[in-house]
């Protein structure tokens, strides 16, 4: 069997699979919403995530705003942050945070007798910052924002929240949902922190987009 493979230029390996992704989409999709669903396609190679995002009213517009105004992403994973385009971020003033690997929120954890992800959203609720969180492993993380909020301790300007597994994942997903702000959210088990870092950055290529 003879394969026949596609000669593509590396500097247009990303355009063509979105090329590519736009031809076998399922069906149409709002094109404001467009580039965050594609970018999450593109990272899974999964098209169910044309039909299990979910976005609250006016997101795109609140996200880009907060971005605008030097808004920090708070990740749950070092690998969603290391995916993040924190040059394109730096521009309006922001930072990617993770703390899962600090002292003090091992140590909180420890004497909590819970999980480092929700340690780590207690750090987190201090920054002084508009935050937008991008959580794509732990739902533990996604209780405790929802906690926080009903609490009024916390006011995020977004939730991205796509953890994927099978222990309170759905469940942690619909509590946001619930919640009074934006929030994109990946329904369902599936989810991740390549799914987190890329509808972050579908956001900030879409605001550099807008200023060209």
């Amino acid at each position: 069997m003879k394969i026949e493979l596609e000669q593509v230029e590396p500097a247009e390996i990303e355009n063509r699979s979105m090329e590519i992704i736009e031809s076998e989409l399922p069906h149409e999709i709002d094109p404001k919403l467009a580039p965050i669903i594609k970018r999450a396609v593109h990272t899974a190679a999964d098209f169910d995530y044309v039909d299990n995002l979910c976005f609250s009213e006016d997101v795109v517009d609140k996200a880009l705003e907060a971005i605008k105004n030097g808004a920090c992403i708070v990740t749950d994973t070092q690998m969603a942050k290391a995916g993040i385009n924190k040059a394109e971020l730096k521009k309006h003033g922001g930072d990617v945070f993770c703390f899962m690997s600090d002292d003090d929120v091992r140590d909180m954890a420890k004497k909590n007798h819970s999980t480092r992800a929700r340690a780590s959203m207690d750090k987190a609720s201090q920054l002084d910052r508009p935050l937008i969180f991008a959580i794509g492993n732990a739902p533990t993380a996604l209780i405790r924002l929802y906690e926080l909020i009903q609490e009024g301790k916390l006011k995020p300007e977004l939730i991205i929240g796509v953890p994927v597994g099978f222990v309170n994942v759905v469940q942690s997903k619909e509590l946001i949902m619930q919640c009074d702000v934006p929030y994109i959210v990946a329904r369902g088990r599936k989810g991740g922190s390549n799914v987190a870092a890329a509808i972050s950055n579908a956001l900030l290529y879409i605001l550099r987009d807008q200023m060209k």
